[in-house]
This record gives structure tokens, sequence and C-alpha cells, in this order.
């Protein structure tokens, strides 16, 4: 099977996910366009040469739907021959989209192609497409639904974090993602956004709170308690499909989640035929990717098992990766992961995550991918492994090995 190669990473700053955000006037298109067009003037390429474009994106509707890919692809100047594809895999959608791209040329369909996505969550809030299948009854009871937010705090309760070990944790990203920021990590991958004459708009993740202490986390009132406790009661509801536990503890707020943001991402990948051809140097290889489907009540703990499918698939170990990057969307699901593959801190999401940056859903899959690989490079490491929880109950992850 033919190599595929990353050859480019290239992302938006995350802008708060409001209507005070500094991205909220500019629309999904335009998010997604800029990102698109930045990967054709980086790598010197007029527009015919990509094939096919995936771009994630969970809320496809209003501005962010009619294939919001193929439209900003014509935007950004891509060639009519272009083809594109919106890809749903709720968080996952990104890294599923690059997946996606990568597959392409690994099967031979493509010579060089476009994994991405982009998600604005202050004009296209989460959940405008509906709750789909989840506003069934019948399929509710038979699965033991909850909420995200119950998930994480069964993940809490049934593994034993307590409320000060998601807050330390939620420090520690915020005081990551500030460093990470202070010593221009990410000046590779990040494109400044600009207005429609030409202004920028944002060029750095502003929902950071570098200040972030145990104190002020310690004031934050539990976010998902009232809803468990009370009418629906969907702590008993989590109890039923888990009767191991006897009572939730209730730990996660707005500090130690992830938070709402608008962003677009785009990873450029193609054959060693095209490097050649249009004088691109690769970055790093792919080396395996997996999609898994876990149970749905606890919902969360999909990235374990994923990335067991990929380091299979790959014949590695997880001692066999250098850096790992697991979105942050909750902090008791980075924990639970890191004990389950025994991973160190020291090892995981080193640049901070979505809980000091916020969390794009349709993009993040994307910009987390280009984020490992840019730290790859800077720590002079050789792999990585990147890995999301997904709504419903699954997991995606994707291994890559840099190419010095």
């Amino acid at each position: 099977m033919t190599e595929a190669y990353i050859y480019d990473s290239v992302r938006s700053p995350r802008g708060k996910g409001r209507s005070d955000g500094s991205l909220h006037e500019i629309t999904a298109l335009d998010l997604a366009s800029q990102v698109l067009a930045s990967v054709n003037d980086r790598n010197e390429l007029d527009g015919h040469e990509v094939e096919d474009i995936a771009y994630g994106c969970v809320s496809p509707v209003g501005e962010q739907g009619a294939v919001i890919s193929r439209m900003a692809a014509l935007k950004a100047g891509y060639a009519d021959t272009t083809s594109a594809i919106q890809v749903n895999r709720f968080c996952g959608s990104g890294l599923e989209a690059v997946n996606i791209a990568a597959g392409k040329i690994k099967s031979g369909e493509a010579d060089l192609a476009v994994g991405g996505g982009v998600e604005s969550m202050s004009r296209i809030p989460m959940g405008s497409d509906g709750l789909g299948g989840m506003a069934d009854p019948t399929l509710v009871f038979q699965e033991y639904f909850v909420p995200q937010g119950i998930s994480a705090d069964l993940i809490a309760t049934k593994y034993g974090y307590s409320r000060d070990d998601v807050d330390a944790y939620a420090v520690e990203s915020q005081k990551r993602a500030a460093k990470s920021w202070e010593e221009k990590r990410f000046d590779k991958s990040i494109l400044a956004i600009k207005d429609v004459i030409g202004e920028t708009v944002l060029d750095h993740d502003e929902l950071m709170r570098p200040e972030t202490d145990m104190q002020s986390l310690g004031s934050l009132n539990p976010a998902f308690q009232m809803m468990g406790e009370q009418m629906p009661g969907f702590n008993d509801v989590a109890i039923l499909k888990h009767p191991d536990v006897e009572k939730m503890n209730h730990v996660h707020h707005a500090g130690n989640s992830s938070g709402i943001v608008d962003g677009a991402a785009a990873v450029l990948i193609g054959n060693e035929e095209a490097g050649t051809k249009y004088g691109l140097k690769p970055r790093a290889r792919i080396v395996s990717m997996a999609a898994i489907g876990s149970e749905p009540t606890i919902m969360l703990t999909g990235p374990e098992f994923a990335a067991q499918k990929a380091l299979k698939r790959a014949g590695m170990d997880a001692s066999d990766i250098d850096v790992w990057e697991l979105n942050e969307a909750f902090a008791a699901v980075v924990l639970r992961f890191m004990d389950a593959m025994n991973v160190d801190h020291s090892d995981m999401n080193v640049n901070g995550g979505a809980i000091a940056m916020g969390h794009p859903l349709g993009a993040t899959g994307a910009m987390i991918l280009g984020t490992v690989l840019d730290e790859l490079e800077r720590s002079n490491k050789q792999t990585a492994l990147s890995t999301l929880c997904i709504g419903g109950g699954m997991g995606i992850a994707t291994i890559i090995e840099r190419v010095n």
C-alpha cells in the first residue's frame, strides 16, 4: 500500500465561541477558506494539485451546511476539479477527515489531499442540527443515554478521580498552553484570521486563562450536579447501567472541561510522488489509523480502545509512542486514559489542550494532529499518537512518525 505523508498543517487561532468572541463576525466559510488558501500559499501550489478535501463539521446546518468544504475550496481559489466532502463523527470529525484523506492516498485514489475541519460555535451553537436519534425515547431507554457531562462525572466516580484531581489537571493545562504561546511553539502552524478588508482580527488562542489556580477553580460549582440529581435524574440512569457505582460524584465544571470556541484547520497529505512533483518536503508519515465504538453511557472512554487498535495495527506498544495528544473534553477523560494506557503526564498534551484553548468540534482532531507534529519536530522525537473521545460512545486515533 502507498505511504501517506503529512506535508503541512495549518490552523486558525481559537476564538471565544460567544457573541463577544473575536471570530464571531467571521463566518465558518471564511474561516475554512482562509485556512485552505494558506495551504496553497505556504506550499506554492496554484489550486489544481489537491484532488480531494475532507472537512469535519459537527453542526452542518445554516452557513455550515451545503458541503462547506467544497464551498470553502472554491472561495480559497482551488480548481473546479477539486472535490470535497463534509464529515460528521462528532468530536472526532477533524481527525476522521484527516484519516479519510490519508486513506485516499494509501489506496491510490488520490496523490494529494487535504483533511481538516471547521466549527463556528459562536454562530452555529452546539446542537443546532437537532438531537437526531438521541431524541428517540425508545433508543434513549435502550442505550441508557446521558449527557456527556454526566458521562465525565461517571468516569471520575468509577475510577476514583476527586475534584482536586481534575482541577489540578486543568490548572496544568492552562500553564502548559500559556508557556507554549510564550515560547512561540504554535508559530509554525498558526494562521492569523483577517476580516473582509484584510485587517487581522485574531492571531492567538483567546480563551486561555493563565491565572487559573486551584483556588479560582474551587469556587466553581459542579456543572452537571443538578441534571444528575434532579429531574430528569440522569445519575439514576448512569447507575442503572453501571451498578458498581453507588453514588455519583460530580466534579466537572467550566474550568476543567473543554471550552466552546470557533476555529478551522487543514492538513496537507500526499504520496511520495506528489511531494517530489510539487517540491514538498514530507514532515511525517501516517503509520496507522483506527476508529471504534464503545459503551454509550460512559461514552468517553473510547480513546483507550481506539489507541490500542491503532497500536495493534502498527505492530507497536504504548511504550513506542514518544508524545501523546488526547483532546481534553473533560479532565477525567485524560486522567483515565493515562492510567489505562500507562502514559506519563509529562508525555501527554505537553502544550496544553482544549481545557485551556478550547474545542472547535469539527476542527479539533486536525488541530491536535498538527500540534503533535510540531511538537515532534520541536522536541526532536519520532512518534506520536493523537486521539479523541466521541459522543455516543466512540473513539478515534492516528499514529504518525516524523520524517527526519
